[in-house]
């Protein structure tokens, strides 16, 4: 028997679970939530998708429509093209998506979307084992906040013909843009002199394509240098991004794998600290320090090896970033240390050194020097006083609820993917309800700095 969860005012349609052709709905017997109750400035905003019964796959877009409501007004409407995203997130049935913006000849066009800066790429994340569902929107909202760009983000309510698919987190994606990655265009015609010199970006991932994880000359480089404590043999390898491995040329890989090759020379060197031929030839300092703060304040056990991005502008140094996927952060993950607060994400090879994807040795040589100490104890200092303060982190968090709560989107959500009280790979906290979720993640963190304070004043 079908079962209405709800009706929503701005929207032309009621709500049905247990659609027997949609086997990502799950039938559950819950109290009916009337959101026409909610005032329209408390809801978050709609995402009506469209897709004309079509099935969303993982590659190809499909094409659709895509209607933005916001407070009860239309704000945007046209057509999309729109797939499935990600990698070990494709094993819930709550899927993430990544859509462009069309015109009506179905042709890619930027557009506004939430008034973030006109683009044509964007993503729908979908928050399913993170059951605060607000781990990656605080984590950007922190990296914007000390001026280190990171994909814009909002909360809103996402529904694929007429029924509701949860909270999602609307995000732009990472791309070269002046209002997103802001490096210079390396067209292919550029190969000799200054023009060689930039823009790149670079990643630390998985590698994409028929055969997972597998690193050719064609996609990638390898580093020099073996990563610390591991112990099967494992490679780091940096793959292009941009100019991908389809666009970038002959000389402009070798400009950049040579490049990154000095650098870690210069690094594992002897004179690893000598302003002039050491590692800050080669690096902004000052990023390096803000991505590893950020990375250790949430403890992300995928951090500095996966989903790790580093650009090289035209006449610039190495820089590290944006950050990117924490979902996993914030002890939420029971593996390799993710759950503890007083271990240092940067010596996850000692914990887990048979894992494929191992971090490079950059971080134990960095804070091997004195003058790189220095200036991030000093950062950390100024940053605890105000984006980081106690205080501040909790009231981000107090907002975010506030607006799941007041929105019942928390509660709709929860309704139409019970996950509370159930174990999701990789949690290490199940809570049993929504607020006690909440209440690990601020305690968490609370603790997180504490050990944080302790240990950066030692290092």
């Amino acid at each position: 028997m079908l079962k209405r969860l709800y009706s929503i005012a701005f929207l032309p349609y009621f709500l049905v679970l247990g659609c027997t052709n949609d086997p990502e709905v799950v039938v559950v017997e819950t109290p009916t939530i009337v959101l026409t109750d909610i005032p329209v400035a408390d809801r978050l905003p709609a995402f009506q998708i469209n897709t004309n019964g079509a099935s969303i796959v993982d590659e190809p877009k499909i094409d659709a429509q895509l209607v933005i409501v916001e407070a009860g007004v239309e704000t945007h409407q046209g057509m999309i093209g729109i797939e499935i995203r990600g990698s070990s997130s494709q094993q819930f049935p709550k899927k993430s998506y990544g859509f462009e913006t069309r015109d009506d000849a179905n042709e890619d066009v930027d557009a506004s979307l939430l008034g973030y800066p006109e683009e044509e790429d964007w993503i729908l994340y979908a928050p399913y084992s993170d059951k605060s569902l607000v781990r990656n929107y605080l984590i950007y909202e922190l990296s914007n906040d000390i001026g280190r760009y990171a994909s814009r983000t909002k909360l809103v309510d996402v529904f694929i013909n007429e029924f509701y698919k949860g909270t999602y987190v609307f995000m732009e994606k990472l791309k070269r843009d002046a209002n997103r990655i802001d490096i210079n265009k390396l067209n292919d015609d550029e190969n000799t002199g200054e023009d060689l010199t930039g823009g790149y970006i670079i990643k630390l991932d998985k590698a994409d394509g028929p055969i997972e994880n597998l690193y050719t000359d064609i996609n990638s480089f390898p580093s020099e240098v073996a990563p610390p404590n591991s112990t099967g043999g494992q490679q780091i390898h940096f793959l292009y991004d941009d100019p991908d491995q389809d666009d970038i040329t002959p000389e402009q890989k070798a400009y950049i794998s040579s490049y990154v090759t000095n650098f870690e020379a210069a690094l594992a060197s002897d004179t690893f600290t000598d302003s002039a031929i050491g590692y800050s030839a080669y690096i902004d300092t000052e990023s390096f320090i803000d991505f590893f703060l950020l990375n250790e304040l949430s403890n992300n056990v995928d951090s500095y090896r996966l989903s790790t991005w580093i650009t090289k502008d035209k006449n610039e140094k190495l820089k590290m970033g944006p950050i990117w996927d924490f979902n996993l952060a914030f002890g939420n993950a029971n593996y390799c240390g993710g759950d503890a607060t007083d271990v240092w994400a940067y010596r996850f090879n000692e914990r887990c050194p048979n894992d494929p994807f191992q971090i490079p040795f950059w971080w134990h040589r960095l804070l091997e020097d004195p003058a790189f100490v220095a200036d991030l104890q000093n950062r950390w200092t100024t940053l605890r006083s105000s984006v980081f303060s106690d205080s501040q982190l909790q009231e981000k968090i107090d907002g975010y609820i506030t607006q799941l709560e007041t929105s019942g989107s928390a509660q709709a959500n929860f309704s139409t993917w019970p996950v509370i009280g159930t174990y999701v790979w990789p949690n290490n906290f199940v809570g049993s309800s929504y607020e006690s979720e909440i209440t690990y993640l601020r305690e968490w963190i609370i603790d997180r700095m504490q050990w944080l304070d302790t240990e950066i004043g030692n290092l």
